[in-house]
């Protein structure tokens, strides 16, 4: 692959998982849609997209990916939607990403990996970032809404690291995708009353699902092989930060002096642990 190739797709992946946040929130704040029923229609609307892009590689399995996975993905992509119900897009953002990364971070200490002094300092100052956020006043995020995000972010925590022993990311992602969809389907079951259906919602949703994640997974995955771990990474720094700016103008949401000093320490501390910790 030739490198300007590499840096079209790496930034179109970025911006491709940067609006799911922007699509979600687009969806729940401006049309009818409730979160079930976009989440129902983004996770069918992916197994379409992956299974045609597996088909067309001829790697077509509906035994691949896991249950593990599956559910991890079912609590990710339900309760993500759930949160952008009060969330504005660029704060969800920032909590789906902080979350994610803290969680991930905080597993491997878990599991026995020694921080350097510096590490240490990163993360801490990503954690103190977070508390930035909810500092009291005016513009504090909703709690509720921030809660549900953590645990849209935990789960996809989980699925990121079970996902690190696949072989075959993009046949594994289409059946995790295709795995989800009956408990997706026993939870809508469960919650018919008070779902809405809205035509432009729908739209939003089938574009999070088959353009930003499963053609923007497919690319990722296709691209991913070509790039330093290091910067497979940190390039990943920039979603929240796309999905934060592009609010501003699409959503009209307001850049905040708290957000702005919340988002320089996530993302600095984050990228001071994953930069050390590769050059260790």
């Amino acid at each position: 692959m030739k490198k300007y190739s590499v840096i079209w797709y790496t930034t179109f992946a970025m911006v491709a998982f940067a609006a799911n946040s922007l699509l979600c929130r687009l969806a729940l704040k401006n049309t009818q849609i409730d979160p079930t029923i976009f989440t129902d229609v983004r996770l069918l609307s992916g197994v379409v997209t992956l299974g045609l892009i597996n088909l067309s590689k001829k790697q077509l399995s509906i035994a691949s990916g896991n249950w593990t996975s599956a559910i991890s993905l079912f609590i990710y992509a339900l309760f993500f939607s759930l949160a952008y119900v009060s969330l504005p897009a660029g704060i969800g953002a920032i909590l789906l990403f902080g979350s994610v990364q803290l969680s991930m971070i905080s597993f491997g200490i878990f599991k026995g990996e020694r921080f350097t002094f510096l590490q240490t300092s990163g993360f801490i100052l990503a954690v103190v970032g977070l508390g930035i956020l909810f500092l009291p006043g005016l513009t504090t995020p909703p709690l509720k809404g921030s809660i549900l995000m953590a645990i849209s972010g935990f789960a996809w925590a989980l699925y990121s690291i079970n996902g690190k022993k696949s072989r075959s990311p993009l046949q594994d992602t289409f059946g995790n995708f295709l795995r989800s969809l009956p408990l997706l389907l026993l939870f809508t079951i469960f919650t018919l009353h008070g779902q809405r259906v809205d035509m432009l919602g729908i739209v939003y949703a089938c574009l999070s699902g088959a353009v930003a994640s499963g053609l923007g997974y497919s690319i990722w995955y296709s691209v991913l092989p070509q790039l330093k771990s290091t910067y497979a990474a940190t390039v990943q720094l920039s979603v929240p930060v796309i999905a934060s700016f592009t609010a501003i103008f699409i959503l009209n949401e307001s850049l905040t002096i708290r957000l702005f000093f919340s988002s320089l320490a996530i993302l600095l501390g984050i990228a001071i642990v994953i930069m050390t910790k590769k050059q260790s």
